[in-house]
């Protein structure tokens, strides 16, 4: 099938960004350049926020996100989940408010205006100590996807310029990063679309249960998963689990955990060295043929030859 565009929810924000981004977007994409003067992911001294950058598109990649506030400065990426497509441009940002499996590739980058991003970790429990913030309206516990697209407004754009000016005096971060980010989490939450965030760290919703659940997996991928088990360790019924994870993750937990195994296995014969059948076995897998025909169907060729097209190669 082919993916959708966007969900109806996300149709808006096809839209250009608002004109008056442009104060903002220029002196940040300076910034960013400034910090980020070679292509990859930079850490930064500021704790959660790291700095993306390329000069050119890239092909479309399986990745695993934790949870992460995304928002592009210059140029244009997607996110590919399930049957959804999310496009986000210069002005608008991406958030993943639980961790997921999912596609993305960026579409518009040069030498001359390189893709420039932001990524800061989202903090489930610092979000949800905002909650009792008399502006933030309380969840109506929609049950959308744990990733959303939406347009900065100025307040944001404001936020994050200070953000990035605060890398220029380091010795200030230990104090005003944790405010910062507070303001950003809070800047997101106050939004259009901060209902998405907040029906997943509110207690005693599905949607928390659901990123429980998510937590549990991660933690125990390489094990059998017993559905009846983990619906009882989240306190839901197996059916009420099964269709409310699936309406998040666009998956089922069984899919989930599979994806979880084969990024771990693709991430140990990387960056340990171990053959496909060493990573297979240590990730659950009892039958290497079945973990070769896995991995094909994720990454679009076997173990050896995935990882021949990156120049790296693998024990026998």
């Amino acid at each position: 099938m082919e993916p959708r565009q966007f969900a109806m929810s996300n149709l808006a924000f096809a839209k250009p960004r608002n004109d008056a981004l442009g104060a903002f977007l220029p002196e940040i994409a300076r910034l960013v350049n400034h910090h980020a003067s070679e292509d990859g992911v930079i850490e930064t001294a500021m704790p959660g926020l790291s700095l993306i950058r390329a000069t050119q598109p890239t092909a479309c990649i399986p990745t695993v996100y934790d949870p992460c506030l995304c928002v592009v400065i210059q140029g244009s990426k997607q996110a590919t989940l399930g049957d959804e497509r999310f496009i986000y441009h210069a002005g608008h940002f991406l958030v993943v408010s639980l961790t997921l499996t999912a596609a993305s590739h960026i579409l518009e980058a040069s030498e001359e205006h390189p893709y420039l991003c932001l990524r800061l970790t989202i903090d489930p429990d610092e979000v949800a100590s905002l909650m009792t913030t008399p502006s933030i309206p309380e969840s109506l516990q929609t049950h959308s996807r744990g990733l959303f697209v939406a347009p900065m407004s100025t307040a944001f754009a404001d936020a994050l310029l200070r953000l990035m000016r605060s890398l220029d005096t380091p010795e200030d971060i230990a104090v005003m990063g944790p405010l910062m980010r507070r303001e950003i989490y809070y800047r997101v939450l106050s939004g259009p679309m901060g209902e998405r965030l907040r029906s997943l760290v509110e207690s005693g919703g599905n949607a928390r249960r659901i990123a429980s659940a998510v937590e549990w997996i991660k933690q125990h991928f390489d094990q059998t998963l017993h559905i009846a088990e983990l619906a009882e360790h989240v306190h839901m019924s197996t059916s009420s689990l099964h269709h409310r994870f699936k309406q998040l993750t666009a998956m089922t937990p069984l899919q989930f955990q599979k994806q979880l195994r084969l990024h771990e296995a693709r991430r140990l014969m990387l960056g340990e060295g171990l053959a496909a059948a060493d990573a297979g076995h240590q990730v659950g897998y009892n039958s290497p043929s079945q973990f070769s025909r896995d991995f094909s169907r994720l990454f679009g060729a076997p173990p050896r030859r995935s990882l021949a097209t990156l120049g790296v190669s693998t024990p026998d």
